[in-house]
């Protein structure tokens, strides 16, 4: 997708994010958006485009770590309950309980049992949810083995992206058949009328972002919110005040000027 298209597109897009986040906040609703897909699908990224401009307060991003030993002793789905979005929230989960049909059951981390009840469960508590007046959206990022391994390949010399390797995104290039099969599996059990998946297609991560973003606010029927309009006040004069002297304070050292040459000014 050209630059310059993609670029005033997601402008637009993000726009209509803002006038959502505003809607979502004066009207009480509960937005939850899960984002699940292959390692090096875009998912972090598409998130990062999503909240961009929007307010953190109202906007949030779940991204939890492994479950702590206590976790794994609770209700499979009870550590996630506590991050599910409040009256005037949005929530967008980087990875969700889907980690027990995909990571957890193709590397062993859960037992064929806890799969199953999983799988049994999952579609009963989304429909709880829905049922309670949150609107839930899954986007499952689409890409191929190919694409995954040169997006890979991009990080290994990259030292800014090099955290995001990890001994798993070898396991996901060696059990792509495995990983397969389980994101199958799971689409067949959890794809529903109530919570269904959606596929992005994202082997252009450009488009990708234009298309799920297009898509949520496509699904949401929203409303402008009119906002009262603000005004800044004439600052008064001081009275009885005398700044304290600049030799009082610590201040960081001007690294920028050192940037400068010195016919910039």
């Amino acid at each position: 997708m050209p630059l310059g298209v993609y670029e005033e597109e997601l402008f637009r897009l993000q726009a209509e994010l803002v006038a959502l986040q505003e809607w979502v906040r004066s009207s009480g609703a509960r937005v939850l958006v899960i984002f699940e897909g292959r390692d090096a699908a875009g998912k972090g990224s598409a998130i990062k485009r999503v909240t961009q401009y929007l307010n953190p307060r109202v906007a949030r991003i779940v991204a939890l770590p492994a479950p702590t030993e206590r976790q794994r002793g609770e209700w499979y789905f009870q550590r996630y309950v506590a991050h599910l979005p409040a009256a005037g929230e949005i929530v967008l989960m980087d990875r969700s309980w889907y980690n027990r049909a995909g990571v957890e059951h193709v590397m062993g981390f859960c037992t064929p049992a806890e799969h199953k009840r999983f799988m049994a469960q999952c579609p009963v508590f989304e429909r709880l949810l829905v049922q309670d007046g949150i609107l839930v959206f899954k986007y499952w990022f689409s890409i191929s083995h190919a694409e995954q391994e040169r997006r890979f390949k991009s990080r290994l010399d990259d030292p800014m992206r090099q955290w995001k390797l990890s001994p798993m995104d070898r396991e996901s290039i060696l059990r792509w058949e495995d990983y397969s099969r389980a994101k199958d599996d799971m689409f067949m059990q959890t794809d529903t009328a109530e919570s269904p998946w959606y596929v992005v297609e994202a082997e252009d991560k450009r488009r990708a972002r234009i298309n799920m973003i297009a898509h949520l606010l496509s699904s949401i029927d929203y409303t402008e919110v009119r906002m009262e309009p603000v005004t800044l006040p004439e600052r008064p004069k001081a009275v009885n005040y005398t700044r304290p002297p600049r030799e009082l304070f610590r201040y960081v050292p001007d690294h920028a000027a050192m940037l400068q040459r010195p016919d910039e000014g």
